[in-house]
């Protein structure tokens, strides 16, 4: 079984239940490099040197710092942050529950594991997840992870649970400082007609088995040709066009997305006077119903450097 990244208590309400928390990803597999001598080919140490004085620093000697002003550090022992001990360090406590179509994909950060981390807990933790299952709803809750207090999001998964760190809000820029600049843009319905179709022809599932990481391979292809004392060729990457006639683009778009070329706009079925009438009800509704866009970041905080 993979080793747990963090151990505690999950709580709702007076019910608790002993829990482990595992990493869902992974880049454990992933190409890496060390940094080598060029003349020697020995790998390199990096060692911690005074700023000044240019000497090395044993570790004894090392402490954290937080910068007040330029060249003047607040000192902070390790023991002094190890004794800051919250709640949320050893509890994950849900304090509410909300439909998870609520939680905009921007505030999604990291995904965990949870799972009970005993036969006791067992029972505890499914009536959390099976309640929650029939709810529909998510648990909100905060975990402190790496000396850093984390909202958390509980969704029930098979078995156990996916928990997801989520950002604060100011963590999150607002879409409004980047997309602000964009210009409004009419556009021809042809032009959308055609870029419609082009989709519903390329339209399908997600299937990321489907999808591989070709930076990656290229590498590992480049170090087994190099470890066979081969000379490795980069195959020269295709660049695109600059799009003169956009028109022209989503036309030929649409024939390389296979079938006749022809558009074809998708006829609405004609509605009684009744039918029209009872669709205006939830039509209004819809529009206040539409997701709320991420507030503007509130003044940035200074954040402590180690």
């Amino acid at each position: 079984m993979p080793r747990s990244s963090w151990k505690g208590y999950l709580k709702l309400s007076l019910v608790s239940c002993a829990v482990a928390l595992y990493n869902a990803s992974s880049s454990s597999d992933r190409v890496s490099f060390n940094n080598l001598n060029r003349k020697t080919g020995n790998r390199l140490k990096q060692n911690l040197v005074d700023s000044v004085t240019g000497e090395p620093v044993d570790t004894a000697d090392r402490v954290k710092g937080y910068q007040v002003a330029k060249g003047q550090y607040v000192m902070v022992e390790d023991d002094e942050i190890e004794a800051l001990k919250i709640e949320s360090t050893k509890t994950i406590e849900i304090e509410t529950f909300v439909p998870a179509s609520e939680i905009d994909e921007i505030y999604i950060d990291s995904p965990y594991y949870l799972a009970p981390d005993d036969k006791v807990a067992e029972e505890a933790f499914a009536v959390i997840r099976e309640a929650m299952t029939k709810k529909k709803m998510v648990g909100i809750g905060r975990i402190v992870l790496a000396r850093r207090e984390r909202m958390l999001m509980l969704q029930p998964r098979d078995k156990g649970m996916l928990a997801t760190t989520l950002r604060y809000p100011y963590e999150v820029r607002a879409g409004s400082e980047i997309f602000d600049e964009i210009g409004d843009t009419k556009l021809p319905a042809e032009m959308l007609d055609i870029a419609q179709e082009i989709i519903n022809r390329m339209s399908g599932h997600f299937e990321p088995d489907t999808f591989t990481d070709r930076y990656e391979e290229a590498v590992v292809a480049m170090l087994r040709a190099k470890q066979q004392g081969q000379t490795f060729t980069v195959p020269e990457p295709s660049q695109p066009a600059n799009v003169v006639n956009i028109m022209d683009a989503l036309k030929k778009s649409l024939e390389a997305a296979g079938g006749d070329g022809a558009v074809r706009r998708p006829r609405a079925p004609s509605k009684t006077a009744g039918e029209m009438e009872g669709a205006r009800a939830p039509a209004a509704a819809a529009k206040g119903a539409a997701r709320k866009p991420v507030a503007k970041k509130p003044a940035a905080r200074k954040a402590a450097r180690g």
